[in-house]
């Protein structure tokens, strides 16, 4: 395991290791923030990893303010509060710390500070990459778990209550300035939400690599994400001090980030409503619809997956790549089993009769268009129904 603090840009410059959250002074004095605005969610107020930033920011003497009232899935009115209080605080920059949702709203936030109108009109989806013309708040990004990647990302997905759907808000200027990678802020992270972050960083990486569109060097990213995602997820789960395995599912969150900018595919479609309408994890709602997917997407796809039945640890030398294929799902879904999610979505406290109208949010998703399959409203309806 890599036991330093080591620097490196891929593009956005990462400061990574154990220990490396007493990095932040130095990375605020480099970005040249003097007063930031920490965001993040009540539930992380009384974790050790925000002990161990307000030390740190203590210690300093780093004049700051706090926003910690983000939703589990960030609101735009996240957004419009933070916004509006880092401009009355007079801040000039955000430390983001917390899972994606509260790296999410620091985007957000940095967005709604700099432009008036609605928050919707910045929908990637809807000529909102034009409207953000900046300059924006930088953003120091700081995970506690292991999954959206969202440190390294360049886009932030809100939910707009009035439109009953996500949207999202996506421009180069929502790099991160700085992200400090620490997995010792993810030690004692609990098995289910250990899981579900992991299952989506699975998820990110399978369907970047699948996506079809042309970037063999985000594919070469997603293959390594799911060579750690298969090594060290179990391993994080079942034990929540291993901090060697907490290093490498930090590292294969962000390699899930970074390949998915080729774009995902039809799970995220169907995982987005299913956090707006019942509120189930975006990573646990990915995980639970996974299985169908692939298997939709088993013919056009099968060269990918047929490569990831091998990072399983599965022999495929005698087999045609359909076989292989079906291998890969299989051992998706025992994954999903040993690492206790669960297996239908009835379990996930949906109902049955939501599915229809599901299904229509899912096909207006944009992140189907870049399914190796393409989808038709009913294709998705069926695989809610598989996954049911």
């Amino acid at each position: 395991m890599y036991e330093g603090i080591t620097q490196f840009s891929f593009p956005t410059t990462v400061v990574f290791g154990p220990g490396s959250i007493k990095k932040l002074p130095d990375c605020l004095k480099d970005v040249g923030i003097k007063k930031p605005l920490v965001v993040t969610d009540s539930g992380l107020l009384e974790t050790d990893a925000f002990a161990r930033l307000k030390t740190t920011l203590t210690e300093s003497g780093q004049d700051h303010a706090l926003f910690s009232d983000v939703h589990p899935n960030p609101l735009e009115d996240d957004v419009e509060k933070g916004g509006a209080l880092l401009k009355q605080q007079k801040c000039d920059g955000i430390i983001a710390i917390g899972g994606g949702s509260a790296l999410d709203a620091a985007k957000g936030i940095a967005v709604r500070a700099a432009h008036d109108g609605p928050f919707a009109s910045f929908d990637a989806f809807n000529g909102g990459v034009a409207r953000i013309t900046g300059p924006l708040a930088p953003i120091i990004a700081i995970p506690t778990t292991s999954g959206t990647g969202s440190e390294v990302g360049r886009a932030a997905v809100i939910t707009i209550p009035s439109l009953d759907k996500k949207i999202i808000v996506f421009s180069p200027m929502l790099l991160a300035k700085r992200v400090i990678g620490d997995p010792e802020l993810t030690l004692g992270l609990p098995p289910k939400l250990t899981a579900a972050t992991g299952m989506d960083a699975f998820t990110h990486n399978i369907e970047s690599l699948t996506a079809p569109i042309f970037h063999p060097i985000c594919d070469a990213v997603a293959v390594g994400g799911l060579e750690l995602s298969v090594k060290y997820l179990e391993r994080a789960t079942k034990d929540g001090q291993d901090l060697e395995a907490r290093t490498y599912m930090m590292v294969a969150a962000m390699m899930g980030a970074i390949a998915f900018q080729k774009d995902l595919g039809a799970a995220h479609s169907l995982a987005h409503p299913l956090s707006t309408a019942f509120g189930v994890h975006h990573g646990l709602a990915n995980a639970v619809c996974l299985p169908a997917v692939m298997r939709f997407n088993r013919e056009v796809a099968a060269s990918a997956y047929a490569r990831l039945a091998g990072i399983f640890g599965v022999n495929t030398f005698e087999m045609d790549t359909l076989e292989a294929a079906d291998k890969a799902v299989a051992e998706v879904s025992a994954l999903n089993e040993r690492l206790g999610i669960p297996a239908r979505l009835r379990d996930c406290g949906v109902p049955e009769d939501a599915l229809e109208a599901l299904s229509q949010k899912a096909f207006e998703d944009p992140c189907h268009a870049t399914n190796p399959r393409p989808c038709t409203r009913e294709d998705l309806l069926r695989l809610y129904q598989e996954s049911w």
